[in-house]
């Protein structure tokens, strides 16, 4: 038998396993690796965690490696090229909110010193730990969560509602919410 994990991990998909085992709930605090994350779960709204996971190479392809410098200078040719590429999620709202992203990341990046301090802040520069029995206790959004999407809303992001938001937080670990039977838990 193997390692107990959370509930919503299925054991028989190694990508799944290896991305709740070595990522999921571990703090991040490079920017690049935080504005991918951000990108990846707007992506995923609609769709389910695995679909994105599966494609998250094809995207980094697709979006240079999640440079914000490069992003923010995509015209209507890289737009349209984008759209008819089969390894990522399609939707043109979402390709075009990726753009628009990547110019309000800049800006906050200039305006706090790091995008990671921005975000940070709204967990006391800390994570929160939880103490969820399963997974069914876990919520779909906070308090800090939807303070984090109404921000960055102002300050012009897209696909960043307080689900989507409170998914990055838990995925970046700014949110320890593996549950207590999980053997990544932490008291």
């Amino acid at each position: 038998m193997g390692k107990k994990r959370c509930a919503w991990v299925p054991e028989q998909d190694a990508l799944y396993t290896a991305y709740h085992d070595e990522e999921w709930g571990r703090p991040v605090h490079d920017d690049r690796k935080l504005f991918e994350m951000l990108i990846l779960e707007g992506a995923q709204a609609g769709l389910s965690w695995i679909t994105i996971l599966r494609r998250r190479e094809n995207y980094r392809v697709a979006f240079d490696d999640f440079d914000p410098t490069v992003i923010q200078h995509y015209d209507e040719e890289k737009i349209q090229s984008l759209r008819e590429n089969e390894g990522i999620i399609r939707n043109e709202r979402k390709i075009r909110s990726v753009v628009a992203n990547a110019k309000a990341f800049l800006l906050i990046q200039k305006e706090f010193g790091s995008f990671d301090k921005y975000l940070w802040s709204f967990v006391g520069e800390k994570p929160i730990y939880n103490h969820w029995k399963s997974s069914a206790e876990v919520p779909a959004q906070t308090k800090e969560s939807q303070a984090l999407s109404k921000d960055l809303k102002k300050r012009g992001f897209n696909f960043v509602g307080p689900t989507i938001c409170y998914a990055f937080m838990q995925a970046t670990g700014m949110v320890n919410d593996h549950t207590m039977d999980c053997f990544l838990f932490q008291a």
